[in-house]
């Protein structure tokens, strides 16, 4: 028998049991099912495979679903996909076998956006800057409602949950700000509460989350597979093995129609990379196709992502943090891109907290994070003209070998706002085949001497002289500025640029990143 625990959450509240005729674990009263043009899922359990199961939403056409076996799962396992719901409801839904009945009460239909990744996105909002002002803002979202999944491991892919630490929830200072590290997301609540102030309709915020872990775990051995990452199942008993939270805290998801997926992860790998390129991208795809084929969800719903924010008060780091964010936009500086899209992010890179009491690596300001996930999300997922999100790409470069200098332009959608001199480097090198890797060059800080609404100018006189030069980077550092102090950011706005990397040789002919087949 599938291990589901009796959630008793409420009088009222169906219960999730195997063997009788209950919802799933996830299904509550005060819920947000997914709005239309998605049709949303609702499934639970029955007696016995076979039983017919009738499910009617308040004053709509009932629903009939015919149950099945499934392995491992006591009786049988129904499931309906209900008509398209503009909304907002609330709503009564009551599934019968003809003789009993369970029903859930105060449904709303929304957008529903499942939050997932490490502590950062499990830091609670009790724990983040403003706490008492933001929770004593929550009585004016009661359309927003929130859930968070118990941390919980497991071996084989769960069919449901197999423990709720806070089932579908109305927001309050308890719900919202009950005990830190427990619930709710401070990320995952902003977010909502931002995205909402401008869609002005319901939104379901789940968070299934857990600190300390790397990416690894929270993909599918399918997944896994495609970036030849090997299985793990050996470890330690004492260690979680690959793919046990997706087995465990993603999967049982899959059968819930989303909108959307919000993610904050990345530290827990930034020890080794280099793997993270491949396994990011194809966890995003892989997510999408299995909730795509449970649930019905739109098949590349939208995937928003914060870049990992600053860590140790050290400017001479240059690995690790540096190529997570990178391998976080599959190597380009940007998304959505070619490989990523419909995807969004938030730059969080010039966001430090090195006094946070809960480590540097954890910084309280989960404000200015949320607002610009949030602009990027209703940008990309929702498209709305609410002005820039992200800074401006490079379109060209170039060497001025007289004067020292390289000249970087920038597409013209905004301007360049510049608040630092510091933050470029080039590459050096005597070897004009180098790939950067030190064992012939050296990267050296270069100065912005000009600055223009859509091109920066930095010097290399006394650093690079007589090298070639053969890359750039920007803000390639753990923790790169001060708080908002980085060098590039889109004028008149609190959104900076983020890490730029290439490499190739730049010299005195104009050329474009494709074109020096920057890599």
């Amino acid at each position: 028998m599938l291990s589901v625990l009796v959630h008793l959450f409420s009088v009222g509240t169906a219960l999730s049991v195997p063997g009788k005729l209950s919802f799933a674990s996830y299904f509550s009263d005060d819920m947000v099912l997914q709005r239309s043009p998605q049709a949303a899922i609702v499934w639970g359990y029955c007696t016995k495979p076979g039983q017919n199961i009738t499910v009617t939403v308040s004053g709509r056409q009932p629903v009939g679903a015919f149950s099945v076996d499934y392995p491992d799962v006591q009786g049988g396992v129904w499931s309906v996909s209900l008509s398209p719901e503009d909304g907002p409801g609330p709503v009564t839904i009551e599934a019968t076998d003809g003789h009993d009945s369970v029903r859930l009460s105060g449904v709303l239909f929304g957008d529903v956006w499942i939050c997932s990744g490490q502590s950062n996105m499990e830091f609670t909002l009790d724990m983040a800057l403003n706490a008492t002002t933001e929770l004593a803002d929550a009585v004016h979202y009661q359309n927003i409602r929130v859930f968070t999944a118990t941390k919980r491991t497991s071996s084989k892919a769960e069919l449901d949950l197999l423990q709720i630490d806070e089932p579908w929830s109305k927001p309050s200072k308890d719900t919202l700000g009950h005990k830190p590290w427990t619930y709710f997301s401070a990320v995952c609540w902003l977010y909502g509460k931002y995205i909402y102030q401008k869609l002005n309709y319901p939104i379901g915020l789940v968070a299934s989350s857990w600190g300390g872990t790397a990416i690894e775990l929270w993909s599918s051995p399918d997944a896994l597979k495609l970036c030849n990452i090997p299985n793990d199942s050996n470890r330690k008993k004492s260690a979680i093995s690959n793919s046990q939270l997706w087995n465990a805290m993603m999967h049982p998801f899959t059968k819930m129609t989303l909108k959307g997926a919000i993610w904050y992860q990345g530290e827990a790998n930034a020890h080794k990379p280099d793997t993270y390129k491949c396994t990011f991208p194809t966890m995003i795809d892989d997510w999408r196709k299995k909730f795509s084929a449970a649930s019905g969800t739109t098949p590349n719903f939208p995937f928003g992502f914060v870049q990992l924010a600053p860590n140790r008060n050290d400017s001479s780091v240059t690995s690790g943090f540096p190529d997570i964010r990178w391998h976080q936009t599959a190597d380009t500086g940007y998304v959505p891109n070619h490989r990523q899209q419909n995807v969004f992010m938030s730059v969080a890179m010039d966001l430090p907290d090195f006094m946070s009491p809960y480590g540097s690596i954890h910084p309280r300001d989960k404000e200015d994070v949320s607002r610009r996930l949030a602009l990027a999300g209703l940008s990309v997922a929702y498209n709305m003209s609410l002005g820039p999100f992200q800074g401006p790409q490079i379109t060209a470069f170039y060497a001025d070998i007289g004067f020292f200098t390289v000249g970087f332009e920038f597409d013209d959608a905004v301007d360049i706002e510049v608040r630092s001199k510091s933050g470029f480097e080039l590459c050096c090198s005597t070897n004009n085949q180098s790939r950067c890797d030190g064992t012939d060059s050296v990267w050296m800080e270069t100065p912005i001497i000009k600055e223009e609404p859509h091109k920066i100018t930095v010097s290399y006189k006394g650093t690079c002289s007589n090298k070639y030069i053969m890359g750039y980077r920007y803000a390639w550092r753990e923790s790169p500025c001060p708080f908002k102090e980085c060098a590039l950011y889109v004028k008149g706005t609190d959104i900076p640029f983020g890490p730029m990397f290439g490499l190739g040789l730049i010299n005195d002919k104009k050329v474009t990143p494709k074109e020096n087949k920057i890599v």
